[in-house]
């Protein structure tokens, strides 16, 4: 008996003594997130094979689509709407973006680095102009290493499915950007043209540079400082003239300021001076097409 006892002590003592293995504490890595656009539209399959192709490098990838829906073949609209994204995404967030007329010619396909610590992978045609302006690029890198593209023979005209899709799941997932090629001069990457307001003691020379979705709401490159600066308050008639035509509306906070119906100038959303009709059309209305003039005159104080 007294044996037994020593054996069921000596197996509490072991059991009690042991040393589980413990596990280790874990923190969920943060998703990788690809912020993508392009001019595709969503009548084929050019999007989701694209995706496709992200995923299957990367299967913990988060794609945002940004839009499809870019005017196809207008770099200006897509630099547009990619410097207007990146203020709301974080650091690493990787922006992919084939707005891409010239595909299969000369240009580069490029990695650049913004210095918010955001990455692009994109053509070097400069649809990269707005996001350089407004965030600063500090590093850049010519697509050269074919262990970062898919296929052994590459596509002519499709280069989002065999070059920026994997390219950007790549840097996605961590990989090192040095590492997909040749260091680039960030100087002399390639510049878009942009207009820009001109002000003098008259007023302001500007230009309608897009339209706002859906809506025909028209986009001016008036900052809402500048506009300010010719002394209009909200409430105020402005007459100006837009693509040779004399018009003269209000300029009010919002759309519902005025009738439905009823032109107006307003700030957008960006911060930039706008146009609008009240639940209708500014473009159609006016039979305005991008780019168009856009002369306001400073405001003549009243008698």
């Amino acid at each position: 008996m007294r044996v037994r006892v020593l054996q069921v002590v000596a197996l509490i003592v072991l059991f009690c003594g042991c040393v589980f293995p413990q596990t280790a504490p874990t923190t969920a890595p943060p998703h990788p997130t690809v912020v993508f656009m392009t001019d595709f539209g969503h009548v084929d399959d050019s999007v989701p094979i694209c995706k496709g192709v992200m995923l299957g490098i990367a299967p913990e990838l988060r794609i945002v689509d940004l839009t499809h829906d870019v005017t196809p073949f207008n770099i200006l609209d897509a630099a547009r709407f990619l410097a207007g994204t990146t203020p709301y995404f974080p650091a690493q967030t990787v922006f992919v973006v084939v707005v891409d007329p010239t595909v299969g010619s000369t240009r580069k396909a490029i990695v650049a680095r913004s210095r918010r610590g955001q990455y692009f992978v994109l053509p070097d045609n400069g649809v990269l102009t707005m996001v350089a302006d407004q965030d600063g690029i500090d590093a850049a890198y010519e697509v050269q290493n074919p262990a970062w593209m898919i296929g052994s023979a590459l596509s002519s005209t499709f280069h989002g499915r065999d070059i920026f899709s994997p390219v950007g799941a790549h840097l996605a997932r961590g990989d090192d950007p040095a590492l997909v090629g040749p260091a680039l001069d960030v100087t002399k990457l390639v510049r878009l043209q942009i207009r820009k307001a001109v002000l003098d003691a008259h007023g302001i020379s500007a230009t309608v540079i897009g339209t706002d979705g859906p809506f025909g709401n028209l986009v001016t490159n008036v900052t809402r400082a500048d506009f300010a600066s010719l002394g209009y308050a909200l409430g105020d008639q402005v007459k100006f003239t837009l693509a040779g035509k004399t018009l003269e509306i209000p300029f009010v906070k919002t759309f519902s300021d005025v009738p439905l119906g009823t032109p107006l100038f307003y700030i957008d959303s960006r911060g930039r001076l706008g146009l609008a009709v009240n639940q209708g059309s500014f473009a159609m209305r006016y039979q305005v097409k991008v780019p168009a003039t856009l002369d306001l005159p400073v405001k003549v104080p009243a008698p």
